[in-house]
């Protein structure tokens, strides 16, 4: 009796431990990122995965005082640069005119001797220098801080003293080390929130100087023991009008639904769009909508059809069960490559056409 108990009690544990793991997966879960109350905009204004730069290169499109060179990582789609130098910053030389309202994301990749953390910096920089060595670059700025441990925000004026920035340290939380981990910075200037696994790590509603107008980034970082893996980044005007371009013009462009390549699946970060649409879906009854996918013209024509209908089917499926939309409310199609709105001649136009559009019938 005794050791059947005991069988029966491993099984348990393993059973629970299995469910445990699945739960954590994005179909099952997008709830759990409800935190994630962003909602980017129809407009992409940078975009950069490495795509188009040799393994080995260091992209001419940045800009370093040390070294750095794209890189591929064992077991993970894409190329990512490697930031390698000591005492180093790595500028983007685009030069970007944010607007008040805007979404930053990117993809890193920590090796397991990472500690300290780098900085982001987003900063006004009126004489638009590629290299600046200055620790607060530019006028004034927004440091991000990933930390081992603590992340923290300094929001800085170098016409004021360093005790009256605006400084704001995060909840702890670490990276997952050897793995891609999705970052997600929402500036409603002067507020800043950031996203990480799930959770809001710092949501500060005074974080920017008066008058900052960023229009550079870049990251840096002094006396590390190593470096990170960086890509998929990107820049995207935030908080569109969605009931106005919903209702009245009868057709929303979205950036802010989220797949890995090449597969159907809604990622959890997704949440806040689609919580926007199923809103407005709930205060209007009478409308009904068609979610229509597009991809970019990598790969076969007919798997990228194929592929953009199956997202479309997912975006629906969600709505339907995530948020109770009733499913007659609405009409799927796949358009794949067919209908491109630029270009598919670099990795920025290619994202721009990767999009899910909702148009009212």
């Amino acid at each position: 009796m005794k050791k059947h108990l005991i069988t029966f009690l491993t099984v348990l544990i393993f059973a629970l431990s299995f469910a445990s793991v699945n739960a954590g997966t994005d179909e099952d879960n997008l709830v759990t990122y409800s935190e994630y109350d962003f909602v980017p905009g129809d407009e992409l204004l940078y975009y950069e995965d490495f795509s188009g730069i040799a393994v080995g290169k260091f992209p001419l499109s940045w800009a370093t005082n040390v070294s750095g060179e794209v890189k591929t990582v064992k077991g993970i789609q894409g190329n990512w640069l490697h930031l390698n130098g000591e005492d180093a910053m790595y500028c983007l030389k685009k030069n970007i005119k944010f607007p008040a309202n805007f979404i930053v994301e990117f993809d890193i990749i920590p090796d397991s001797e990472y500690t300290h953390g780098i900085i982001f910096t987003l900063y006004a920089d009126p004489e638009n220098k590629e290299i600046d060595e200055d620790l607060y670059p530019g006028k004034k700025g927004l440091h991000i801080i990933f930390g081992n441990e603590i992340w923290e925000t300094q929001g800085y004026d170098n016409d004021r003293d360093s005790t009256d920035w605006l400084v704001d340290k995060g909840k702890a939380f670490n990276f997952n080390k050897g793995k891609v981990n999705h970052i997600t910075i929402w500036v409603q200037n002067p507020r800043v929130r950031i996203y990480h696994g799930g959770k809001k790590i710092i949501d500060m509603n005074k974080n920017i100087w008066p008058g900052t107008d960023f229009n550079r980034l870049r990251f840096s970082g002094w006396d590390r023991a190593s470096w990170p893996h960086i890509s998929n980044i990107k820049i995207l005007s935030a908080a569109p009008d969605t009931r106005t371009k919903l209702l009245k013009e009868g057709k929303l462009i979205s950036y802010g639904i989220y797949f890995d390549s090449g597969k159907d699946v809604v990622k959890a970060e997704s949440f806040g769009t689609l919580k926007e649409i199923a809103e407005v879906m709930k205060e209007n009854p009478s409308i009904r909508i068609k979610i229509v996918g597009h991809t970019d013209s990598d790969g076969d024509d007919a798997m990228n059809l194929d592929l953009s209908r199956r997202r479309a089917d997912n975006v629906k499926e969600y709505l339907e069960n995530q948020f109770k939309i009733d499913a007659n409310r609405m009409e799927v199609e796949g358009k794949g490559e067919t209908q491109p709105i630029t270009k598919n001649d670099t990795p920025e136009n290619k994202a721009k056409n990767r999009r899910v559009e909702f148009i009212k019938l």
